[in-house]
């Protein structure tokens, strides 16, 4: 928690509401939802189209016209939007970090406390977001500059990189998940229940 940073924008006459934030909801875990989704799905399209040999017969037999092209460009489209909207997760991120109030006492489903949580999601997600950048700085170089071999737009090695960060989402997902639920961070309606009182009621006295 930033004391400091609480103190300036309390003089800049911002309320702090019974979230913590200056504003009514968290925004970074609903645009981190965006930074999960985009890239699986682009990595999910690419595969699917550098594998449309195979999987052409499928989309015949479900009578569903698809073009190897139009696989390849949610591939890179949704590549390039993770990259973006990862900027203003990680952002938003980091300013909510500051203005957190965990439980100093309480350990997460992991064994770690608050604070050693929020500094692994936190460079996990500056990590991520260079990831990201340098995967859809590689992704566009493949449509736009590198020739294609067999016809394939997306490098397997490109795909191979995507497939693990499949499971660095998930791990960074779950630390975001820990912070959340198990320390009750910027968890409005979570904490006021621990409290036993109705989330409702006491949202509209303080907005």
């Amino acid at each position: 928690m930033n004391e400091q940073l609480i103190e300036q924008l309390k003089q800049l006459g911002l309320h702090l509401g019974a979230n913590g934030l200056p504003y009514p909801f968290p925004i970074h875990p609903n645009l981190v939802h965006f930074t999960i989704a985009l890239p699986m799905i682009a990595i999910t399209f690419d595969i699917v189209a550098n594998l449309f040999p195979f999987d052409r017969p499928i989309f015949k037999y479900f009578n569903l016209p698809t073009l190897r092209s139009s696989l390849y460009a949610v591939g890179w489209y949704n590549m390039a939007m993770a990259a973006a909207v990862t900027f203003v997760t990680v952002a938003f991120g980091f300013f909510e970090i500051m203005l957190a109030q965990p439980p100093a006492d309480e350990l997460s489903d992991w064994g770690m406390g608050a604070g050693v949580t929020m500094i692994l999601h936190g460079v996990g997600g500056v990590i991520l977001l260079g990831v990201f950048a340098a995967l859809a700085v590689w992704r566009g170089l493949m449509r736009y500059r590198w020739p294609r071999q067999d016809g394939r737009e997306v490098q397997w090695s490109y795909l191979v990189i995507g497939v693990v960060l499949f499971g660095v989402l998930f791990v960074q997902g779950t630390l975001g998940a820990q912070l959340g639920g198990d320390f009750g961070v910027h968890n409005t309606a979570g904490n006021l229940l621990r409290e036993g009182l109705d989330p409702n009621t006491v949202l509209q006295e303080r907005w």
